[in-house]
């Protein structure tokens, strides 16, 4: 309690940016890769997506199951936080790594989707988009009778399937260019993150009065670059998270708790200063 309510005097001056991980969706039922109930996975790379089609028809098959789980998914008390600390005017954007959609669901706005969302599909030979909904439609059409009961779900949005089971799956493409490689638009390890979308995340962070990373083990460089950049211009970091991540040394205030008890509590006593006019506005610099 004492880490939070020092957490919400740095949060309460607002301009906050907030950089968000996997972490935070964990409670909606979408596992990790790296918290502390992760089991150890090799994630599908882009290399391995478009170069090998045995391995596309694979993902494909197990997305397809797995993809039911992440439309149901729904945002947990942790999303809902992060919205209403927009609400209250304290935040001055918001970066996700995750692809789930799941702030906008709770009410977020202006969200930056740093890894882009499953909940879209791209040609890669055209560039032409569609919904996920519509191609779930078209696979389904395409494999009458492919079930499974899904045990657990990979954080790339898909499941575990044995060889035979995916051998006969028929994949889709692209229907504009007729053949075109269809991919989710999601950047895949071994993907680059398009450069404007980098550039608009650079800059929500060195406008911004603190960085707040919530969930997010930054083990990979597409997300501590943020870090390292805050802490390159002297403006704060505070990290939410269960377990450590590898921005703690740079960070003013680190807090080991599950983001869907912290960030209610953290809005809950922001607000609660803010209407009691005890807020503090001094840039926690």
């Amino acid at each position: 309690m004492e880490k939070l309510a020092e957490l919400a005097r740095l949060v309460e001056g607002g301009g906050v940016a907030v950089l968000s991980g996997a972490g935070l969706s964990t409670e909606s039922g979408i596992p990790d890769y790296r918290g502390p109930k992760s089991v150890p996975r090799t994630p599908m790379t882009y290399q391995t997506f478009t170069g090998d089609p045995a391995a596309r028809r694979r993902y494909w098959a197990r997305s397809h199951l797995g993809w039911r789980t992440i439309a149901r998914a729904a945002p947990n008390a942790g999303h809902h936080a992060v919205a209403r600390l927009q609400e209250q005017g304290l935040l001055s954007g918001v970066v996700t790594q995750n692809v789930d959609g799941l702030h906008q669901a709770a009410g977020a706005s202006d969200v930056v989707e740093l890894h882009g969302n499953l909940d879209r599909v791209v040609c890669l030979t055209c560039g032409d988009a569609l919904s996920r909904e519509e191609l779930e439609s078209r696979l389904t059409q395409a494999n009458p009778g492919f079930d499974a009961q899904v045990a657990a779900l990979n954080p790339d949005g898909d499941v575990e399937l044995p060889d035979e089971r995916v051998a006969g799956f028929h994949i889709a493409d692209c229907q504009t260019c007729h053949g075109g490689m269809l991919k989710p638009d999601v950047v895949f390890f071994g993907e680059t993150v398009p450069a404007d979308r980098v550039r608009t995340c650079f800059q929500l962070v060195e406008n911004a009065r603190l960085l707040l990373v919530l969930g997010s083990s930054l083990t990979v460089m597409s997300g501590r670059r943020f870090v390292l950049r805050a802490s390159k211009l002297g403006i704060p970091v505070a990290i939410v998270n269960q377990g450590p991540t590898r921005g703690d040394s740079y960070a003013a205030l680190t807090v080991d708790a599950p983001l869907g008890v912290a960030l209610p509590e953290l809005a809950r006593l922001t607000g609660a200063r803010r209407i009691a006019g005890t807020a503090n506005t001094t840039p926690p610099r």
